[in-house]
């Protein structure tokens, strides 16, 4: 299939496609006239590509599990090494979220301050 049939039949965008490919995640033949053109196995790839990515994983992150990425992941038991970088993922995740929320509580305290606790949300 073509990488627009592939992209509708995912969900995703033929550039979504294009950067998974640059990422060596999947991989396409070309047609004579220069389109990629994929196997029917790729959209099971992609499906567990954006699966993954859902979850919080970067490109990066979503190689480890190229072993497996063209059966069942959300089935499949996880690997040792799968479940370190989900480990370190989740991590990150929560200390990006711990800053930001510390951001945020510093701002509301400053806005409390200055408008004498009328804190409105803004439409």
């Amino acid at each position: 299939m073509r990488i627009g049939e592939l992209a509708r039949a995912v969900g995703t965008t033929a550039r979504a496609l294009r950067h998974y490919e640059q990422a060596g995640l999947i991989s396409s033949e070309r047609a004579p006239n220069g389109y990629r053109v994929y196997d029917e196995q790729a959209a099971v790839r992609v499906r567990n590509i954006r699966y993954l990515l859902a979850a919080g994983l970067t490109l990066d992150d979503v190689r480890v599990f190229l072993p497996c990425l063209d059966g069942d992941v959300a089935a499949a038991p996880p690997s040792g090494k799968g479940l370190r970088v989900a480990l370190e993922r989740l991590a990150i995740l929560n200390e990006r979220i711990a800053v930001q929320t510390e951001a945020r509580d510093r701002l509301e305290a400053a806005l409390r301050e200055k408008t004498g606790d009328r804190i409105r949300p803004v439409a």
